[in-house]
């Protein structure tokens, strides 16, 4: 049910893009309870001009090597559910993969039931 999008800066090589799509499933099933082998990514690499990041914005302070995470999910998640979330990838980016925990950037899309369709023009979700 979640659906990562992960936009950075080109140049990471495979082996850095796929740990890091990892970090981020195996977070989504340690904090958030997502189902098992539900794990659907998108890594967008981008020119470093086209990653715009405020540098101290609530004074945090960014480098250019921000990594983007988008999540869209289930709505219900509780806020404890959401801060391990947020605390796990950070840290877990940072330990494995150098990623500055201040380059870490979450956004969370809540959505209901109705708004996934996982192929064949269904919506597997839904019940009525």
């Amino acid at each position: 049910m979640p659906l990562a999008r992960i936009d950075l800066c080109a140049g990471k090589p495979d082996a850095y893009r796929r740990r890091l799509a990892d970090i981020v499933y195996e977070s989504m099933l340690d904090t958030l309870n997502a189902p098992r082998d539900d794990q659907f990514q998108v890594i967008a690499q981008h020119a470093p001009g086209d990653v715009i990041a405020n540098p101290t914005y609530l004074g945090i302070q960014r480098s250019s090597d921000v990594v983007f995470i988008q999540l869209f999910l289930l709505a219900g998640r509780s806020v404890a559910q959401k801060k391990a979330f947020y605390e796990t990838v950070a840290e877990t980016l940072h330990c494995e993969l150098g990623v500055r925990r201040e380059d870490v950037f979450i956004g969370l899309v809540e959505v209901t039931r109705e708004n996934w369709s996982f192929g064949n023009g269904l919506a597997q979700y839904v019940t009525e």
